[in-house]
């Protein structure tokens, strides 16, 4: 019933810019913690970005921050990774993941915590 859609993968040089969606139905976005994670073949999974939308607070991994964003729309039932200044490294597929609770700051970037996930958008950076 629950059911995330990611989209706006492609491909890019580096320095450029996408904006990934992650469209939710059957799921409410407010009060929940939603969150971006990528993976590299022959590499495990990696929090990228989180957002608790019940209060807008964000948090990234080390790799991202300052050149990803993650925000909502509520209205649209939808949340949102823009890159920036994207690097070969960040060439990966996307998954975007929800869980509805107020995850402790510290297990945000964690799989684990997301009971809900998409089927990922590729994201592929040529240097």
């Amino acid at each position: 019933q629950v059911r995330l859609v990611e989209s706006g993968g492609g491909s890019v040089q580096a320095g450029g810019s996408l904006r990934l969606s992650c469209a939710a139905s059957g799921y409410r976005i407010d009060n929940a913690c939603m969150g971006w994670f990528r993976q590299a073949p022959g590499k495990e999974r990696e929090g990228v970005a989180s957002i608790y939308t019940g209060d807008g607070s964000t948090d990234y991994g080390d790799s991202v921050k300052g050149r990803f964003t993650i925000s909502q729309d509520n209205a649209k039932n939808t949340v949102y990774l823009e890159m920036n200044s994207l690097k070969p490294e960040d060439t990966a597929m996307y998954y975007c993941a929800a869980v509805r609770a107020n995850l402790y700051w510290s297990f945000r970037l964690r799989e684990r915590m997301y009971s809900d996930w998409g089927q990922g958008t590729q994201v592929t950076v040529s240097s």
